[in-house]
């Protein structure tokens, strides 16, 4: 486990993206729809501007409550212990798997997806000093499909003292080199649609966020490339979210 204290690997922006890809792989495409119960904005960081459907994205730190248990399952939300589902709104979590070359951009299937997350109220599981020792709940992996995709059923996070909404991320696979490659880092949610479901039960127990992503550090290096735009399905909501892995990075792909 690691602490939540310096960056690694770097942010792309879109000018290099588009240098990376070159003209033969570049696909412009615009990030989906204004979510449900958030208010479109036009300004700051948060903004669903167009983006490259395939580019790389910028690594974060592990941060401490990383947990290699190696649970593979695609509904995350239960501690397999009891069966008893974490309370909260569902979210569907749909990756697509990226291999980034100059020119190319091509599915990475079998990648390892790893996500892990606090529960509504701010807990993680099997971390002893929060009292959660050998409990598994939203913590799980996925192997990628022959088309890079690979799908999560979770909830959508809580918050604790410090940090803005987040769920981590770590996709596993082997680099050009031949040696393992590891990718870390967080995904996060625009400030307006956090503050709205935070307003349901049981986010209100707790009430407001004490930490946006604003006043975030982590966020603040690189996090707005990270974004999540959810939809609104009936039962909960939807995201997707495409990862470009430049596997030549020796090192972004070093172990965290």
């Amino acid at each position: 486990m690691h602490d939540d204290d310096e960056p690694v690997g770097r942010v792309l922006g879109r000018r290099q993206a588009l240098i990376l890809l070159g003209a033969a792989g570049a696909t412009l495409t615009v990030a989906g729809s204004p979510v449900a119960g958030a208010t479109p904005t036009t300004e700051g960081p948060e903004v669903c501007a167009p983006a490259l459907n395939c580019v790389v994205k910028p690594e974060q730190m592990e941060g401490p409550y990383f947990v290699d248990r190696m649970l593979n399952r695609s509904d995350i939300r239960t501690d397999p212990a009891t069966g008893r589902p974490s309370p909260g709104t569902a979210l569907t979590l749909n990756f697509t798997v990226q291999s980034v070359r100059p020119g190319q951009c091509a599915p990475l299937p079998n990648a390892v997806v790893d996500i892990w997350q606090c529960d509504a109220l701010g807990l993680y599981s099997d971390i002893p000093s929060q009292g959660s020792s050998g409990r598994r709940f939203l913590r799980g992996y996925q192997n990628a499909n022959a088309e890079g995709k690979a799908q999560f059923i979770t909830i959508l996070p809580g918050w604790y003292t410090g940090r803005t909404l987040h769920i981590h991320i770590k996709i596993r696979t082997t680099g050009t080199n031949g040696r393992p490659y590891e990718f870390t880092s967080q995904l996060y949610f625009t400030t307006a649609f956090g503050a709205a479901y935070l307003r349901a039960q049981p986010y209100a127990r707790k009430g407001p966020a004490d930490t946006t992503n604003d006043r975030d550090s982590i966020y603040l290096r690189g996090g707005a490339q990270m974004l999540l735009n959810p939809t609104s399905t009936g039962a909960g909501y939807s995201a997707d979210f495409a990862i470009g892995l430049d596997l030549s990075n020796t090192q972004v792909g070093r172990p965290d």
